[in-house]
């Protein structure tokens, strides 16, 4: 009787043994998976800094050229 327990615990054992296995199969994979969306997340973020910074120049060259155009206005007298 006594070996008839300890196969029936061993038994046990090997199915939660086989589960908490797949839980760290699972959980190590879910991880993996956070790492890429973080890269991604990174990078996006990295890309809208770099749109950003693009915006900025365009506005000062923008800027630059309307500070121009308001020197020819005065000069030719244009001025509303």
């Amino acid at each position: 009787m006594a070996d008839n327990v300890e196969n029936l615990v061993l038994e046990h054992l090997k199915g939660l043994r086989a589960i908490v296995d797949r839980i760290e199969r699972r959980l190590e994979d879910h991880t993996n998976r956070l790492s890429n969306l973080e890269g991604g997340q990174a990078a996006i973020i990295q890309h809208l800094a770099h749109l950003s910074a693009t915006d900025a120049a365009q506005q000062v060259s923008i800027d630059k050229m309307d500070a121009r155009l308001g020197r020819i206005e005065r000069r030719l007298e244009l001025n509303d």
